[in-house]
């Protein structure tokens, strides 16, 4: 019982729901728009739609609709969600390594070689061996 507990409340699961579930909320956002989309279009040109296209008796105009739906729909979300968020990510994420918070291990090495360099000082000139990490690489 204990390992389906740790299975359950493993982070990479909680996100994965938590992702599914606003999925399945935004499908209906999606698809409004696009319906908004093809709206648009069939203005311009008539509306998209091969439903009783039936070349030979087979029924293959319903998977054209969706196949040119699922393509405007795609297209869509590439410009209008991917490319900003893209966009964004650049220019508000550094890639600086200076940026980069110290790591535990990191910041433990640098209070050793502290504390070590206080026990090798004489009194009273202690003080002047602190300085910041940055300052020292």
């Amino acid at each position: 019982m204990k390992g389906f507990k740790d299975f359950i409340m493993r982070g990479n699961l909680v996100e994965l729901a938590v992702a599914f579930i606003l999925g399945a909320a935004f499908g209906d956002v999606v698809k409004s728009f696009t319906a908004i989309i093809m709206d648009l279009i069939g203005r311009l040109g008539g509306t998209p739609n091969f439903s009783s296209f039936q070349p030979g008796g087979v029924h293959v105009g319903t998977f054209i609709t969706a196949v040119v739906s699922f393509l405007i729909l795609a297209f869509v979300i590439y410009f209008g969600l991917v490319k900003p968020f893209e966009y964004a990510k650049s220019h508000l994420v550094s890639d600086d390594p200076d940026d980069v918070p110290p790591t535990t291990e990191e910041l433990l090495a640098d209070i050793r070689d502290i504390l070590a360099d206080q026990t090798d000082a004489p009194a009273g000139g202690a003080s002047s061996r602190f300085t910041r990490r940055s300052d020292r690489v």
